[in-house]
C-alpha cells in the first residue's frame, strides 16, 4: 500500500465525520427485526456504549492482508503436524474429535499506516448480531461518503449467513433432519453484559422455524442419550460460556453431552485448544517451529509477517523480559476479553510478579489504530482493534471495537462496535 492511501486513510479516521450511527434507525431496525419492545431501550440501559459513535475506514490492502493471515493460520491448524503437536499438550476435554467448525471465531488485529498484526483468536468472538443490527442504522450527512453507508441487503446476507452457518454444524456432525432446536448457553445469561444480543439470536433463530431457549447450564440435563431444557430435545448448543474447555463441575453435564454426541456444541473445546489458547501464537510465530511442523516457506512468510513474535513468560528470563517490556504486551495463556492483560510500559513491581509466577505469553507490542470523534481544538482520539468474524476460514464481517485504555472494554463513550469502510474515496474526503 502507498503512501498516498495511507495518509488518505489517516485523514478518513481523523477528519470524516460525515458518518454517524442513527439512533432512530436503530430502534427502527430492531423494531422490525423483533417482537420484543423493550429491546432497544434494554441495550441503551444495559449496553449504553456497545455502539460507537462513528465508523472506522482500512485500506482495501489491509483487509486482504487480514484475509490472506486468516487462510495461512487455517492451512496451518489443518495440519496433522500441528494438531499432534497441540493436542498433545491440551487436556482431556479438547481430545473429543468432532466434524463441528465452531461458530464465530474471531479473529483480532491491529491495523495501522506503520503497523499490521493478529493480536489474538477467539473461538466466542460475540457481537455479531450486534453489527448486523449497526450496519441497519448509519446515517451519512454528506453525498460524498453515502456510498459507503452499506445497504440493508448486506445486513440480510449476513443473518443468512449465520442461519447456514448454524444448519452446517449441524449437517457436518452427520443429521440429515433439518436443526429444530438451539440452545444459547452462559453462566446466568440474563445477567451477561451481552444479553441482548443473545435475545436477538433468538428472535431470528425461532423466525427460521429453530426453537431456541437462552439458558443457564444448570438448566440443561442429560436423558435418554439426548441433552434436554425441559421438555425440549436440544439439537446443537450455542457455546457463549468462557470456560472453553467445559472443565467448571457446573458444566460436567454440558462436557458430557459433548462428549457423547448427545448434543452438538459450538464452538467446542478442541477449537479452543486449536486456535485460542495464547500459546499457539508462540508456535505461530516461530520460523524454527513452523520448519518443524513442515509449514511451507510460503505460509511461513505470511505468518511471520503478520503475527507478532510471541514467547512463553519464563522466571529465568525475568531480567531481559523486564529490560524490554516497553515493547511487549503480556497476557495470560489462557485469558479472554482482555482481562489480566497489560502493557509492558504500565507495570508496576507487584504485578509484574504475579505474571511471572502465572502462566502468561508476552507479544511484540503493535500500536492500535486511531479515530478521532470529533473535530475542533482538542478532539477526542479513540484506538481501534479489527475484528473478522469467520466460519470455516472465510470472513463473514469485518467490525472494529473503538476504545480508551490498555485494551477493548466497551465501557468507552463514543467508543463500542463500529463499522469498517474500505478506503479511500474518491474526491477530498
Amino acid at each position: 500500500m502507498g503512501n498516498d492511501q495511507n495518509s488518505q486513510i489517516q485523514k478518513l479516521n481523523s477528519e470524516c465525520f460525515c458518518i454517524s450511527l442513527d439512533q432512530q434507525a436503530l430502534r427502527t431496525a430492531l423494531a422490525s427485526q423483533t417482537s420484543t419492545p423493550d429491546l432497544f431501550e434494554m441495550l441503551q440501559v444495559r449496553c449504553p456504549t456497545v455502539f460507537a459513535a462513528r465508523p472506522v475506514f482500512v485500506s482495501p490492502r489491509h483487509m486482504d492482508r487480514m484475509r490472506e493471515l486468516i487462510a495461512a493460520i487455517e492451512t496451518v491448524v489443518a495440519m496433522p503436524s500441528y494438531q499432534a503437536h497441540v493436542l498433545g499438550q491440551a487436556p482431556a476435554a479438547a481430545q473429543k474429535n468432532t466434524a463441528a467448525r465452531s461458530v464465530f471465531m474471531g479473529y483480532d488485529f491491529h491495523v495501522t499506516a506503520e503497523g499490521f498484526g493478529l493480536i489474538e483468536i477467539n473461538t466466542n468472538a460475540g457481537g455479531a448480531m450486534l453489527n448486523a443490527l449497526m450496519a441497519r442504522a448509519q446515517h451519512a450527512c454528506c453525498p460524498a461518503v453515502a456510498g459507503l453507508v452499506p445497504p440493508p441487503a448486506m445486513a440480510e446476507h449476513f443473518e443468512a449467513a449465520i442461519i447456514a452457518m448454524f444448519r452446517e454444524e449441524w449437517a457436518v456432525t452427520g443429521h440429515d433432519r433439518p436443526l429444530r432446536s438451539i440452545a444459547i448457553v452462559d453462566s446466568d445469561p440474563d445477567e451477561q453484559y451481552l444479553y441482548p444480543e443473545f435475545v436477538m439470536f433468538q428472535r431470528l433463530f425461532n423466525a427460521h422455524d429453530i426453537q431456541t431457549v437462552i439458558a443457564d447450564p444448570s438448566e440443561l440435563e442429560l436423558r435418554e442419550g439426548r441433552l434436554w431444557h425441559g421438555d425440549l430435545a436440544i439439537d446443537l448448543v450455542y457455546n457463549r460460556l468462557t470456560d472453553f474447555l467445559l472443565e467448571s463441575p457446573a458444566n460436567a453435564h454440558l462436557r458430557q453431552a459433548h462428549q457423547t454426541e448427545a448434543s452438538v456444541v459450538t464452538p467446542h473445546p478442541q477449537a479452543y485448544a486449536l486456535y485460542a489458547d495464547k500459546r499457539n501464537l508462540v508456535l505461530l510465530s516461530s520460523e524454527e517451529h513452523l520448519e518443524r511442523l513442515g509449514v511451507s516457506a510460503q505460509t511461513r512468510a505470511i505468518l511471520l509477517a503478520g503475527i507478532p513474535q510471541t514467547r512463553m513468560v519464563r522466571r529465568e528470563q525475568a531480567d531481559q523480559l523486564w529490560a524490554q517490556r516497553k515493547q511487549l504486551f503480556f497476557k495470560p495463556a489462557a485469558g479472554y476479553g482482555s482481562r489480566a492483560a497489560y502493557r509492558g510500559d504500565k507495570l508496576t513491581r507487584r504485578v509484574w510478579e504475579e505474571i511471572l509466577a502465572g502462566d502468561y505469553v508476552a507479544q511484540a507490542l503493535v500500536a492500535p489504530g486511531q479515530r478521532a470523534l470529533s473535530d475542533g481544538e482538542t478532539p477526542e482520539i479513540l484506538k481501534f482493534d479489527l475484528r473478522n468474524y469467520v466460519y470455516a476460514g472465510q470472513v463473514q464481517w469485518v467490525a472494529a471495537r473503538l476504545y480508551q485504555g490498555q485494551t477493548t472494554n466497551f465501557r468507552t463513550a463514543g467508543g463500542g462496535f463500529a463499522p469498517v469502510y474500505p478506503g479511500p474515496l474518491d474526491g477530498d474526503r
